[in-house]
């Protein structure tokens, strides 16, 4: 599933490319939504929340899509090739020279002026990791708000306690701090529980370019100086680069998405040992 960052990043392609532009022409594969109403609107904003694409209108109406694991957007000048199939197009919008496509999403709405407020799904989201004055204050009250217990690597998937850390950044900023995925939220104070939230959000913005890349040797640098190189995630079975201890790896939570990190630079604490996976 595209993260937060990766999700940052198309939105501002699509912004460059359609932001104060018309719609000209709308085409769909999506059951219900009704392209007649945007032909003729002038888009006002491309903007990512969380793993949500908002495509705001002058309107006030939001194009809402939600990617999950196969969907993807694309913007080709008018009679380019596709890199996709056409049959994979759910949403193809075409502003002037630019034609945007929106590719196997699962979830692609029309919403009306102020229906984010109660839609089931961006009306629970947390505050985003990714703004520039990410809300880590109201991020420690939700997360305080649930079972002491629940271990942190559940915390930062959650998308109703924090918005846009998938599971290449819950590792890496686990890490970072020195905690197991199982490690209670409960036993970490306010500020070690602040320090992991601003850690993900620096990690992110870097990632997303919206900050520096960080310096070599920095704690946030990557290890390797490699593209896409980690410190744990994807890394199981393969030496520290830390320490050399051999990184594991485990499911976890509801969503069974699985949890790396290295025993020796995150240990574990009395009563979270992570179970075998089955």
């Amino acid at each position: 599933m595209p993260e937060g960052d990766t999700l940052y990043r198309t939105a501002a392609t699509l912004h460059r490319w359609l932001a104060g532009r018309e719609v000209t022409s709308a085409t769909t594969t999506v059951p219900g939504l009704p392209t007649e109403r945007l032909v003729g609107q002038r888009v006002e904003r491309v903007a990512a929340w969380g793993k949500h694409l908002l495509v705001r209108f002058a309107s006030g109406q939001t194009l809402h899509s939600h990617l999950r694991m196969s969907g993807s957007w694309h913007v080709y000048p008018v009679g380019d090739s596709w890199r996709r199939p056409h049959r994979q197009a759910r949403l193809v919008l075409t502003c002037g020279d630019r034609t945007a496509v929106c590719f196997n999403a699962p979830v692609v709405e029309l919403l009306a002026a102020r229906a984010e407020l109660v839609h089931p799904a961006l009306a629970r989201l947390g505050p985003d990791v990714l703004a520039d004055d990410v809300d880590v204050d109201a991020i420690r009250r939700r997360i305080r708000a649930r079972p002491p217990e629940l271990a942190l690597g559940e915390v930062l998937l959650d998308q109703t306690l924090v918005a846009g850390i998938g599971n290449i950044w819950r590792c890496e900023a686990l890490f970072a701090e020195g905690h197991n995925p199982w490690k209670p939220q409960g036993q970490l104070d306010d500020d070690e529980l602040d320090a992991l939230v601003a850690r993900a959000s620096r990690l992110m913005r870097a990632s997303a370019g919206i900050i520096p890349e960080p310096r070599p040797g920095s704690g946030d640098a990557i290890p390797s100086g490699r593209p896409f190189s980690r410190w744990v995630y994807k890394r199981q079975g393969q030496p520290c680069r830390r320490c050399g201890t051999v990184v594991v790896a485990r499911r976890q939570g509801e969503q069974a998405r699985t949890a790396y990190w290295c025993p020796t630079c995150q240990p574990a604490v009395a009563g979270s040992i992570p179970p075998p996976d089955p």
